[in-house]
């Protein structure tokens, strides 16, 4: 089934009683790191096998969300590299261009300085020495968790190689006429005093004001309502629908806006919807994308009355005021000239807020640089449409087209000081130059670079095949790109993924950069609540690493990883998963103690016994099953499906059914004892990407193998025993019922009792002595009375349970359940048969009363034959 990596003549190492997952992680982790295991070699003849770490930002720590995803793409690493696969799971950081920007301004902030009392220059050297010092702590926290990465290649995004792939793209898409720039409505954040994109947005539901507003005069007059109130001083229009027969008369006429002693136009759009409040809308073209766009169809101005910081800047009364100061103030001089019709108090609309600093996102008309994402995101719908990348699940497919068949071109340009500076020269006589990496920079007096950096998603964008070396056809580009799989969350399909397919197909001729984008879901509380420290129930990993070990906290995230669907956890599932590294510890420990042994060849399967051969059986289909899983990215049923079968078929049924071979010694006992080592082989080597811990300790000491990092996958070698499985299950279904008679009976687990097996004739009779030993069965003496007999699967159990149970106290209570069951029948068949009540009771009222008829009917089948089976008296 595997190929043997153990010494010759091994003796295994007697393990701890207890294992201690503090001893083991730390250094069991740092010598995987200078044996080099991890590291991923170019010249390598192996198939590749590449994934590359979604870059967490260099201000960040590990989360719960990180946890998870890098659970799963390290299991992923893990297998392919037992399988033979020339593997890189790259690491690396985003350098965060605003996130960063803000800890070190809040860093400065503390000494009483501003990043303009330092200059740029000063203030980005100030950055990179932040990110010496302080940056990518969440390199320590991903050892913690066990993430097989190779660390020689960690890239940065503002790495010097990084910078020279961000450069290059700028200079082919600026020259291919997809980069531009141009005045546009953008998300701006007077806080951070920068454009940010969409997903650096956070909306949420405000309590606000609905304001509504009588323009003009008479039958000359209009009610528009808005919730912004001090925009109105920028208004340049009113805009109806076309067909809006209240308004048609004043189409094309000017009224008077309020306040300013402007007279604006009345324009029709089909934009404007009629049923929705009085069917007019106020146009604001400099801070509104909506009214930009209906200002650009009919030519409208655009009348910028707020500055960067959100102040009024139209001359007047209010100019110097903040927007929100503003915003009462006007309301208040509306509401003195009569203009106010209704105001609604509170009003509670979704705002967008930025997702750094919490500030309300003012829309700002500005001018940005763009990528004209047309032809790019065409090529990325393709890709996928055409079967060059998969979506897993496939259901999420059309979400992913939903986005890039609708793309909007993208603002790349940020106003900030930390990040990729935008390469673009502008000369005194109105030149524009666009540098690339291997261009000279203009000089001479009057020239000067664009101040603005580019957004962190156009760096990162380029994270496939940047962190390879390009632009140079490195010899890692050519092993390791396109990537095999992408594992990230289905919150960043629109935002990081879509643009790594638009730059990874246009740098690369048309390559996508992966072959299968794996998406899944959000890690949530155990009520399936989103995580927040606002919430109060955001959770540390580390903590839990700290009390149950990283192999606990791994296995229960992968464990309901389901594919795109979001993963509640609790800290109960990881203590729970704690128990099962330690039920595996024990049970390896056990069976080393009874002479498992993994050296010389399994023997024949004539010379095992069914047990054996049970086992063995249902191995090979959990090792077809497990990687039938892995291939769909199946995480939760193949770790549900290894839980139980190592701790149901290996632990509690295989190592008990052989412990009375084992003390029986002799031939089946060496037999067993080599079954029972390559059974916990190959457990451990399916379990190992989950729990590479706990199961590397086990592994080496059962195998003295080098260690399971570079050990072999197991493969299914086709060995079915459909016999032994029949055989081992009728041992089982007897077990399990007379199990659950003695516990009706109110036995203890470890009361011993007299009993007669009669296996004869049934494949029963050689697993005797096993079924005594499970079910603590003593034999039966001369002066032996049955007062229970059960018949199952062919074989009869009879027990004296004389000296064991009070069979009139028993015989007391289950007459009283009976009792009880009945008269619940009774009355859930009184209401199912009232047709009045059906008529009128809700439907999951009647349901709630047909299952407590469906219980009844069955409590009273259980307590019947119950009584049936108490000695008589």
């Amino acid at each position: 089934m595997t190929e043997n990596t153990q010494q010759s003549n091994h003796s295994a190492p007697e393990l701890p009683t207890q294992y201690t997952p503090a001893d083991v992680e730390g250094p069991l982790y740092e010598r995987w790191v200078e044996r080099g295991y991890f590291e991923a070699d170019e010249k390598s003849e192996k198939p590749p096998y590449t994934v590359v770490i979604p870059p967490p930002n260099v201000t960040g720590s590990l989360h719960l969300g990180h946890a998870f995803e890098h659970t799963l793409i390290d299991a992923l690493t893990r297998r392919k590299r037992m399988q033979g696969y020339e593997t890189l799971w790259q690491p690396g950081m985003d350098h965060a261009g605003i996130a960063t920007q803000n800890v070190v301004e809040r860093e400065l902030a503390k000494e009483g300085v501003s990043r303009h009392d330092l200059g740029r220059e000063a203030f980005v050297e100030r950055v990179w020495q932040w990110k010496a010092e302080s940056g990518g702590q969440i390199s320590g926290q991903m050892r913690r968790l066990g993430d097989g990465v190779a660390w020689s290649r960690e890239r940065f995004t503002m790495d010097e190689g990084l910078s020279k792939a961000v450069q290059t793209i700028f200079k082919r898409l600026y020259d291919d006429e997809l980069i531009y720039r141009a005045e546009r409505i953008i998300n701006w954040c007077p806080r951070c005093l920068t454009a940010i994109s969409d997903i650096e947005v956070e909306y949420q539901d405000d309590d606000g004001e609905l304001v509504s507003i009588r323009y003009g005069e008479g039958d000359a007059s209009i009610v528009v309502a808005t919730t912004r109130a001090e925009t109105m001083l920028g208004d340049t229009a009113v805009a109806v629908h076309p067909e809006d027969e209240r308004y048609a008369h004043l189409v094309g006429t000017e009224i008077e806006l309020p306040l300013t002693g402007r007279r604006i136009p009345v324009v029709a759009d089909e934009h404007v919807d009629p049923e929705f409040g009085t069917g007019a809308v106020k146009v604001t073209p400099a801070h509104d994308p909506n009214d930009f766009e209906i200002g650009r169809r009919h030519g409208l101005a655009n009348l910028a009355v707020l500055d960067e910081r959100g102040v009024i800047t139209a001359h007047g009364p209010f100019q110097g005021l903040d927007r929100f100061e503003a915003r009462s103030a006007i309301v208040g001089a509306l509401r003195a000239e009569g203009r106010i019709v209704s105001e609604k108090r509170p009003y509670t609309h979704s705002v967008g807020h930025c997702s750094r600093c919490k500030t309300t996102i003012e829309p700002r008309l500005s001018m940005q640089w763009w990528v004209k994402v047309g032809p790019l995101a065409k090529a990325a719908g393709d890709a996928v449409r055409d079967g060059k990348v998969a979506i897993h699940p496939k259901e999420m497919e059309s979400r992913y087209f939903g986005w890039v068949d609708n793309l909007h071109d993208w603002c790349i340009s940020r106003q900030l000081w930390w990040g990729h500076r935008i390469p673009v020269w502008y000369g005194p006589n109105g030149e524009v130059v666009c540098v690339g990496p291997d261009d000279e920079a203009p000089t001479g007096e009057g020239w000067h670079q664009d101040t603005d950096v580019l957004d962190t998603w156009f760096s990162s964008g380029l994270w496939p095949f940047s962190t390879l070396g390009w632009p140079e056809r490195t010899p890692s580009v050519e092993k390791f790109y396109p990537n095999s799989v992408l594992v990230t969350g289905y919150d960043i399909l629109f935002f990081w993924v879509a643009r790594m397919m638009m730059f990874g197909l246009y740098a690369m001729d048309g390559t996508p950069p992966f072959h299968t984008i794996a998406l899944h879901g959000m890690v949530r509380d155990q009520f399936g609540k989103k995580m927040s420290k606002s919430f109060g129930n955001a959770v540390n990993p580390l903590d839990w690493m700290d009390a149950y070990g990283s192999d606990a906290v791994r296995f229960t995230l992968a464990r309901g990883a389901n594919p795109g669907v979001d993963v509640p956890i609790g800290e109960d599932w990881v203590q729970g998963s704690r128990n099962f590294a330690n039920k595996i510890w024990n049970a390896t420990r056990f069976a080393l103690m009874n002479g498992a042994t993994v050296e010389g060849e399994l023997p024949p399967a004539e010379q095992l016994s069914a047990t054996d051969r049970w086992i063995l059986s249902r191995l090979n289909s959990v090792v077809a099953e497990v990687d039938a899983y892995y291939d769909d990215y199946q995480f939760a049923k193949l770790s549900d499906t290894l839980f139980h079968f190592a701790w149901d078929e290996v632990f509690d049924w295989y190592v008990e059914l052989s412990k009375t071979t084992f003390m029986a010694g002799g031939p089946a006992a060496d037999a067993s004892r080599r079954v029972l080592g390559e059974v916990l082989d190959v457990t451990l080597r399916l379990l190992h990407p989950i729990v590479p811990f706990v199961t590397e300790t086990l592994w080496t000491t059962l195998t003295g193998g080098e260690s399971l990092v570079i050990a072999e996958w197991p493969a299914d070698s086709g060995f079915r025993d459909a016999a032994a499985e029949k055989e081992i299950g009728l041992v089982q279904q007897v077990v399990t019922e007379v199990r659950r008679f003695r516990s009706d009976q109110g036995l203890q687990p470890g009361q011993k009792v007299p009993a007669r097996v009669e296996l004869s004739g049934t494949a029963l009779a050689a697993h005797e002595a096993a079924m005594r030993s499970l079910l603590r069965l003593q034999p039966a003496g001369d002066d032996f009375s049955a007062t229970a007999s059960l018949p199952v699967a062919g074989a009869t159990v009879a027990l004296d349970l004389s000296g064991a149970i009070d069979i009139e106290a028993e015989r007391k209570r289950l007459t009283k359940d009976l009792a009880a069951a009945e008269k619940e029948k009774a009355q859930a068949n009184g209401k199912l048969g009232n047709e009045a009540f059906l008529a009128k009771a809700p439907e999951k009222v009647v349901d709630k009363i047909r299952g407590r008829l469906e219980t009844a009917e069955a409590d009273i089948v259980r307590i019947t034959a119950q009584l049936a089976a108490l000695p008589k008296a």
